[in-house]
């Protein structure tokens, strides 16, 4: 390198395209909105941006929320009523010789109809942006002389819709204090830091007004001062940065050392003088205080909400484990729960916690294969059974059990996991994760009460495990039941552990009754021509179309079946055969006349009505 200034560049250079692990670590902000003007257009836009800047469009910002770029935008419309439809709408309204709904409210020129040429619309433009730059005072100024002007003229309703510009104007203005009353374009940065982390808080000063502000937290990976964060958060701030974007002053709370190198690559990148100082009085200390209560506070607010987190599922787990008697808190916690309607569609859900987390890659489906109707301990028992015979089998496979599968246990346990996930033949997949059943939990929890928590543990039994915990939670007076206990244990409402168990087993419910709705509006949606091998949906259109319902199909005769397009004879004495064996669907009622509704209305209609009977 020949110089620092030359080396500096190519470690920012560096910091960003390798991002080395021990280096300070600076969250994004990229997700900030900016107030833009896209002068690189022939028609300027005005809209709200975020990420990368690109050439050729102004910024001003950044914003704290983008709510307030849109109130700022739409009290300036009105005296600069720049266009801000997106492409496709300006390129619509050309077409058809209309404007948009602001061009004929007075908030936008409409250039897309030729009311004002690209040039003039572009003066429109720049001026918005001198406007928001901070050159304020002698546009306001001009208005007024207008003002004053027409009114001499007895234009009168020409000074009033002046006077509404400047009121507008003057009240865009408010929304950004004078904090410096020099005009001053400068960004003060301050810090908050501790030994692990700092905050770091960003002022834009533009024309003496705050135009906006910006903040992040770092972690400090490395042992590093206040100069050197503030070298770094310089780096950050104007890396990608050129021109106006890099203020005159830039105000700190400690100088880089050297401090240099660190100006000359400002005033590069600016293309001008860039003053880098530590304000000592005045304004500008004040201003400078006023930005590092916002960086402490900002701090204070990151460990508050960091600390609760971890602190609060720590204690739950901790409560839980206290409550049940565990020997460690349960880091891993499956919950399982039964849905069905009625006996029918009996599915079960498995939901997994781990750190007191949701790990939703982690869940799985259960159809209840053994029996039909409606009994819940039963159904909990078969699917605790599927779970952990698959656990017992995929650790028989890494070596870690070397006993035999238990006798009349059918090792191709089939488990309804995601849609499209093939089923697990050992515990990792091909980039070493483990796959589907291959971690047992430290405590499961079964949606119920004493029968179910007897079902479980009776399944677990029956498999040999007896070193996973297994507590049920009813719903009635959320009482925790555990295996061989005539009383439950009840948790204090206002306990962390009870609150985590509810999320745990609400989630259970919700993933179940989610599972249960699907596959009963799958059933639901079915008819008897679902059933009939080889017939898809193509030609069971044709087949209602050609006879106009499932009624008179089922009438018809092979011969007539034949008759349809693409049906041939085989096929008409299988569809014949399966409309045979299946149920006739009971008459449809009108149950506020009680007459008895025929089926021999147009066939969408009377498709609707039997196949939503016929199942």
């Amino acid at each position: 390198m020949n110089t620092e200034v030359e080396a500096l560049q190519l470690e920012y250079t560096w910091i960003k395209e390798f991002d080395p692990r021990f280096n300070v670590k600076y969250r994004d902000d990229k997700s900030y909105p900016y107030l833009a003007v896209t002068l690189n257009e022939e028609y300027p836009r005005v809209r709200v941006m975020r990420g990368a800047k690109k050439k050729g469009v102004r910024y001003f910002g950044p914003y704290g929320q983008a709510w307030a770029i849109r109130e700022t935008v739409d009290l300036l419309l009105r005296v600069f009523p720049v266009r801000t439809c997106s492409a496709g709408v300006f390129k619509r309204s050309a077409q058809i010789g209309r404007p948009c709904l602001l061009g004929y409210i007075g908030k936008c020129s409409a250039p897309c109809v030729g009311r004002v040429s690209a040039e003039e619309h572009r003066e429109l433009a720049e001026e918005f942006c001198d406007f928001m730059a901070g050159r304020t005072g002698a546009y306001i100024r001009r208005l007024e002389k207008s003002m004053q002007e027409a009114a001499e003229e007895m234009e009168y309703e020409r000074a009033a819709r002046l006077r509404d510009d400047i009121d507008a104007l003057r009240r865009a203005m408010e929304k950004s204090a004078v904090v410096l009353a020099d005009a001053t374009d400068a960004d003060l940065i301050a810090l908050a830091e501790d030994e692990l982390e700092a905050a770091v808080q960003i002022f834009h000063v533009r024309g003496g007004r705050v135009r906006g502000q910006r903040g992040w937290v770092t972690d400090k990976v490395e042992n590093v001062d206040t100069a050197a964060l503030v070298e770094h958060a310089l780096q950050q701030l104007y890396g990608e940065e050129s021109g106006d974007a890099v203020p005159k002053e830039v105000l700190v709370p400690a100088l880089p050392d050297p401090v240099e190198p660190i100006q000359q690559w400002l005033t590069e990148r600016r293309g001008s003088n860039v003053s880098l100082r530590v304000p000592q009085r005045g304004d500008k200390k004040d201003l400078m205080a006023t930005v590092q209560r916002n960086a402490q506070q900002a701090l204070v607010l990151h460990k508050t909400r960091r600390a609760s987190d971890l602190t609060t599922r720590s204690r739950a787990l901790e409560e839980i484990a206290q409550a049940l008697g565990l020997d460690s808190v349960p880091l891993r916690i499956e919950c399982f729960d039964i849905s069905h309607l009625q006996g029918d569609d009996v599915v079960a859900s498995m939901v997994v916690f781990e750190d007191g987390l949701a790990r939703k890659s982690e869940y799985r489906r259960f159809q209840i294969k053994t029996f039909e109707g409606q009994d819940d301990v039963r159904a909990m028992h078969e699917v605790i059974g599927r779970r952990f015979r698959r656990y017992l089998q995929e650790k028989q496979q890494t070596g870690e059990w070397e006993e035999e599968t238990p006798a009349g246990e059918d090792a191709g346990e089939s488990l309804s996991g995601p849609v499209g996930e093939p089923v697990a033949t050992g515990p990792t997949d091909e980039e070493g994760r483990p796959k589907r059943f291959a971690y047992p939990p430290q405590l499961v929890v079964v949606d119920g009460g004493q029968p179910q928590v007897a079902a479980a543990r009776r399944a677990l039994s029956e498999l040999g495990i007896d070193d996973v915990a297994v507590c049920g939670l009813a719903k009635r007076l959320e009482e925790v039941w555990l295996p061989d206990e005539d009383d439950p244990v009840v948790l204090p409402r206002s306990s962390e552990g009870l609150y985590l168990l509810q999320r745990v087993r609400d989630e259970a419910h919700r993933f179940a009754i989610a599972y249960q709705r699907n596959k009963r509006g799958k059933r639901l949606r079915s008819g008897p021509l679902d059933s009939v091998p080889g017939l898809g949906e193509s030609r069971r259109q044709a087949l209602l179309k050609h006879f106009g319902s499932v009624k008179r199909l089922r009438a018809a005769r092979v011969e007539d079946i034949c008759e349809v397009p693409g049906i041939g004879r085989k096929t008409a004495e299988t569809i014949a055969a399966a409309l045979a064996g299946a149920t006739p669907a009971a008459p449809a009622v009108n149950t506020a006349t009680g007459e008895i509704i025929e089926d021999d209305g147009a066939a969408p209609a009377a498709l609707s009505s039997e196949r939503g009977l016929e199942r």
